[in-house]
């Protein structure tokens, strides 16, 4: 039998279209259950200034000639395959010290948000380039000058340094949105578990589903590289608030206001109603709330409760129920069948958990754990980075700073008495900014006052209770349609938010111009600009319609008999429309007027052609506003006008955003919608197959 020792792997970072190891041997990353190693990291020799220079000339133009829905398509299709490959990431996740729940949050947790960036884009965004942000503002009198937001992807590159926590979810939840925005990524794993990070990578450059230059990677330090970076590049960091100042403060950043976004230090809280009493739902999901925060990725979690706020009165009943749930967590290797709860990233960080829970001792007592006692179900305790949970508890947690200042990023949590809601309030503001806190309450009252209490000091709100207890994610889960990111101490950004994410890689610019103009550069139709009247343009698919397509329909006059049939068969017998001497007392009406949805229902009667054509849906109205009383006797006409075209991927159908006026006999505008279609991309339409 051979005695040779297994070498760890060499990680390399991919930069300017290879595969690129170290110049120097580097930094030995050890397993952090076992000890052993697993791999060496470093970046020395690499040209960080040609790195951002190959993101920018060589990806950036790439991406930038696509669509948002095709660049959202990629990422569905990457997400699909790394689905696939699942398998082999939970393999190398064990290293981190992660259980395989702990890893499905990290990289089916990830993926599945990559998944719903992909499905928003495709979704909520148009299929263009460019992306059109609120209300035409009108400029002149006379409509011929014009104001529109539009947004724009960076002409750069994000830098994306990411914590050691979460080496694939921190990774995807933030290339997701910048690589819809249009912006190429370049990803700096922590280096303790850059090993998955960079195996992930590995699997998404051989399936050469993003164009070439779209995700580049670092294992190391970025060396100098913040150096280099412009006022059309991004940088997001999430890790130590001290080290997120300092990248904050460069000075390359300062002076070129490179948009930047950190994710820092928080300490968290959850707030225990004072009717959530021992015996309610909500007493119980709190203490299985708490007790999953605590243990879950060994309680290194950014959004993880570390103070627990709760009624005076309850606190005794509370440490019991903590105390029994966390004595029967059981600790060791993570790819132990009887495992509950992992090891830290490693040693040192062991040491400085102990180190903290020192600290938070000077106005706490431990009531449950012991830092320097290890009890493990398998694994070694002094070769593997692990530790029980530590819970502490504070009588006077106004008096205790280090409760309010100092986190110990593992398994370890303070709870703290409050007397009445409004201390539980400022208890929770002590955190002087969060990234996320929660209140356990069937109370309305309670939970209006504790949410509007708390929420300026945190960029999320969790409200617990008996009704959500099966279908709430919990308050650490971040999610991609919410924000993830808080105020204050922890760092004052925001992250995914759904499409609010994507907007952080993009530049919103005020244009102006003439209606033809400003229809050129955004892809819609402005009144003010040209229209085509000719055959009808229901009739038409979309590889022959064209912005500006517009129907000037026949005209219908309003009768009493139209009134009062609409409000006796749809049973709507409003005061206004039925009874004249109530009608003129109302303020806005002169007699008795038609049903807004009447007037609706005859534009649609006037504007619609009848046969089978590539129109193959309505499926909605937009912005609908009724805006002049129509009167018995009244003539209606309707302009409707092609506005926007929206093309799906992979699909026999695109939607068409229509602009629908309709005007009275003095041309008064009645009525002004959006009419939403599914139009064919082709008439007629290909055979299925069978």
């Amino acid at each position: 039998m051979s005695n040779t020792a297994v070498q760890p792997r060499r990680l390399e970072s991919y930069v300017y279209g290879s595969w690129v190891a170290g110049t120097k041997e580097g930094q030995t990353l050890l397993d952090a259950a076992t000890g052993a190693p697993v791999a060496q990291i470093d970046s020395t020799g690499i040209n960080f200034a040609d790195v951002l220079d190959y993101g920018r000339k060589v990806a950036a133009p790439k991406l930038q000639a696509m669509t948002f829905h095709e660049r959202a398509q990629l990422l569905k299709e990457l997400g699909q395959l790394l689905m696939t490959q699942k398998e082999e990431f939970y393999t190398e996740s064990l290293h981190t010290g992660a259980t395989r729940p702990d890893a499905w949050v990290d990289i089916e947790g990830g993926i599945g948000t990559m998944l719903t960036f992909s499905s928003k884009g495709r979704r909520e965004l148009p299929n263009t380039r460019v992306l059109t942000e609120g209300d035409i503002e009108p400029l002149s009198r006379d409509g011929s000058f014009l104001g529109q937001h539009i947004l724009t992807p960076l002409q750069g590159v994000a830098v994306h340094i990411n914590a050691y926590n979460f080496p694939i979810w921190g990774m995807l939840e933030k290339i997701a949105p910048t690589l819809i925005a249009g912006v190429p990524c370049i990803v700096k794993p922590a280096s303790q578990t850059a090993y998955l990070t960079e195996l992930m990578i590995r699997r998404i450059i051989e399936s050469g589903i993003l164009p070439e230059g779209a995700l580049q990677l670092i294992c190391g330090s970025v060396g100098n590289m913040l150096d280099h970076v412009t006022e059309q590049d991004a940088v997001t960091f999430t890790g130590s608030a001290k080290v997120g100042r300092m990248l904050k403060n460069h000075p390359a950043i300062v002076a070129n206001s490179t948009r930047f976004t950190m994710e820092a230090d928080s300490l968290n809280a959850s707030i225990l109603g004072e009717d959530a009493v021992p015996g309610t739902p909500e007493f119980d999901l709190f203490v299985k709330e708490v007790a999953r925060e605590m243990t879950s990725k060994a309680g290194q979690k950014c959004t993880a409760i570390r103070r627990v706020i709760a009624p005076r009165a309850q606190i005794d009943a509370l440490i019991d129920a903590l105390r029994d749930r966390l004595s029967k967590t059981a600790v060791g290797l993570p790819g132990a069948e009887t495992t509950r709860m992992g090891a830290l990233a490693s040693l040192d960080q062991r040491v400085e958990v102990r180190e903290r829970i020192i600290e938070l001792q000077k106005g706490a007592s431990i009531v449950a754990g012991n830092p320097d006692q290890v009890n493990v179900t398998s694994g070694d305790p002094e070769k593997g980075a692990f530790l029980n949970p530590v819970l502490l508890y504070a009588d006077k947690p106004f008096e205790a700073e280090a409760i309010h200042d100092v986190e110990a990023f593992g398994p370890v949590s303070t709870v703290m008495a409050y007397d009445d809601l409004d201390e539980a309030i400022a208890l929770a503001r002590k955190g002087k900014g969060s990234l996320v806190s929660s209140v356990f309450t069937n109370d309305p009252k309670t939970a209006e006052k504790a949410v509007l209490g708390v929420a300026a000091w945190h960029g999320r709100v969790m409200i617990g209770n008996r009704d959500t207890a099966k279908s709430s994610t919990g308050h650490g889960s971040p999610l991609a349609g919410l924000i993830h990111g808080g105020p204050g101490r922890a760092g004052g950004g925001e992250e995914m938010g759904g499409i609010r994410g994507v907007k952080h890689f993009m530049q919103r610019t005020a244009i102006q111009g003439s209606p033809t103009l400003l229809s050129a550069v955004t892809g819609r139709w402005i009144e003010g600009a040209p229209s085509y009247q000719g055959e009808h343009p229901f009739r038409k698919s979309l590889a022959e319609l064209k912005i500006g397509d517009q129907l000037v329909t026949e005209k219908r006059t309003i009768t009493l008999e139209d009134v009062e049939h609409f409000a006796h068969f749809t049973g709507d017998t409003f005061y206004a429309h039925m009874d004249s001497e109530a009608a003129k007392a109302n303020p806005f009406f002169d007699e008795r007027v038609a049903h807004g949805y009447l007037i609706a229902s005859f534009a649609a009667g006037l504007f619609v052609h009848p046969d089978a054509g590539p129109v193959l849906a309505n499926y909605g109205v937009d912005n609908l506003r009724f805006l002049v009383p129509v009167y018995f006797g009244d003539t209606l006409q309707v302009r409707l006008t092609c506005k926007q075209i929206n093309p799906r991927m992979n699909s026999q159908h695109g939607e068409v955003r229509w602009d629908c006026r309709v005007t009275n006999q003095r041309d008064d505008v009645v009525a002004q919608y959006d009419v939403l279609t599914m139009v064919a991309k082709t008439w007629p339409l290909a055979a299925t197959p069978a």
